[in-house]
């Protein structure tokens, strides 16, 4: 018999996880609250922007095996429940908001039929699985729960959750196991390596994971501060501690840092769960990753009042990147939007422009002022800011851009400009961690 499955929470998780299910041939349907998200997911279209994903919805929608609804009593014939909602940080500290999380598995338990699994994707402080595992023993007995964290890049996610480097399975049983095996087993097909660990572990991983590349992130942001105070250049540096096989080349990219729904505040909330379990002082570096990642967007600031004025209020800065990386109109904690944000704040008249990312940065920041085109954000610009590593950034030609504005000042905060192809156009370039 062939499984069926429902995905609790149609976000950026749960509709990837839900069209790519569906994709491996389940019957797949979609749970969300929100009705006008159902609504658009049911007509085959996105609300958010990830390259391949819209194709993929739009193709399995007509197969007849996916679906999308607000009632939760469409999972009672799944066999296998997904949790894909969100663990935003809480408003009142740096602790994840567990409140989809625990709501979701209670909103699905009268439904569940004897021998179903629920299975979390979501990223939760440890601890939280077998709490909600204890919890479905009093109201859904005849459930079970496991953990599978997502490891999703965006941009990527198509691609990560059909093709991932891992799979990892945090269980309590060999049943639970095997379950998820029958439902990966496609993927497992291909070679991808299978970690079963216990739930505590499956938790862990994501949060160990995300502190990592946010510290590798912050490490290089930190070498690109001393580089430009000693004289070097931490693109070279870069490169050559990238060669030594124990450290690898990814991830070091110096810049304005990191930002996006996950690694801000996973890294947080570890740092909250950690001092919940009396074991603050084994993550207490992750405080300063923190505080470097944001140092380095006020890097961005000084080098603007700087080379202009400390007072902002007669000068226009055009800033290009809304999203916190490129291929996603993500915008939370994007440290290009926090950057345009602060400089406004400080009297410039500020102009942001991004490929995919200006409606919802309106939504976030609807005071700052938004360009359709790049020629409309560079108009009359004192200062240009590259924020976010978009490929036509990239291929702009500064001649043309160089008869758009008023001074010809440029701020390189991803490192990914061709210096030399500004500097011959008779720009000033200031790529961060490089002085020459």
């Amino acid at each position: 018999m062939t499984l069926k499955l429902s995905v609790i929470g149609c976000g950026y998780l749960g509709a990837t996880h839900a069209a790519c299910m569906s994709s491996l041939g389940f019957e797949v349907v979609g749970i969300d609250t929100d009705p006008h998200k159902v609504e658009l997911l049911s007509r085959g279209e996105l609300p958010f922007y990830e390259p391949g994903l819209d194709t993929l919805l739009a193709a399995e929608m007509k197969t007849g095996r996916l679906s999308f609804t607000t009632d939760f009593a469409a999972v009672a014939d799944a066999d296998v429940h997904f949790i894909c909602v969100g663990t935003p940080q809480s408003k009142d500290g740096l602790a994840a908001d567990l409140t989809y999380v625990k709501s979701s598995v209670a909103a699905i338990a009268p439904f569940l039929k004897d021998g179903s699994l629920v299975v979390g994707k979501s990223t939760v402080p440890v601890g939280t699985a077998q709490g909600l595992r204890d919890q479905l023993a009093e109201t859904a007995p005849q459930a079970d729960l496991a953990w599978n964290p997502e490891f999703l890049r965006e941009g990527f996610a198509v691609e990560d959750t059909l093709t991932p480097n891992r799979l990892v399975v945090g269980v309590a049983n060999d049943r639970a196991e095997e379950i998820l095996k029958e439902v990966y087993e496609p993927v497992i097909a291909l070679g991808t390596p299978w970690i079963r660990a216990d739930l505590p572990t499956a938790e862990l991983v994501k949060v160990a994971a995300n502190s990592f590349l946010a510290t590798k992130i912050s490490f290089i942001n930190a070498m690109a501060e001393v580089c430009e105070a000693a004289g070097g250049d931490v693109t070279v540096l870069a490169k050559a501690i990238g060669y030594d096989p124990r450290i690898g080349s990814r991830f070091l990219q110096a810049g304005i840092g990191f930002g996006g729904g996950c690694l801000p505040k996973d890294i947080r909330a570890f740092m909250a769960r950690a001092q919940e379990l009396g074991a603050d002082q084994a993550l207490e570096f992750l405080r300063e990753i923190d505080n470097i990642n944001l140092r380095a967007r006020q890097r961005v600031i000084d080098v603007v009042r700087a080379d202009l004025s400390e007072d902002l209020t007669q000068y226009k800065i055009a800033v290009l990147g809304a999203t916190f990386k490129p291929d996603s109109d993500d915008v939370r904690d994007s440290p290009a939007l926090d950057i345009a944000a602060q400089l406004q704040a400080a009297g410039a008249q500020v102009v942001v422009h991004d490929p995919k990312g200006i409606e919802p940065a309106r939504k976030r920041f609807p005071n700052l002022d938004y360009a359709e085109k790049v020629v409309d954000a560079v108009k009359g610009a004192d200062a240009i800011l590259h924020l976010t590593e978009w490929k036509e950034y990239r291929e702009l030609d500064p001649s043309v851009i160089g008869q758009l504005v008023k001074q010809k000042f440029l701020i390189d905060g991803r490192n990914m400009l061709d210096r030399n192809l500004w500097r011959n156009a008779g720009w000033r370039v200031h790529a961060l961690g490089r002085t020459d």
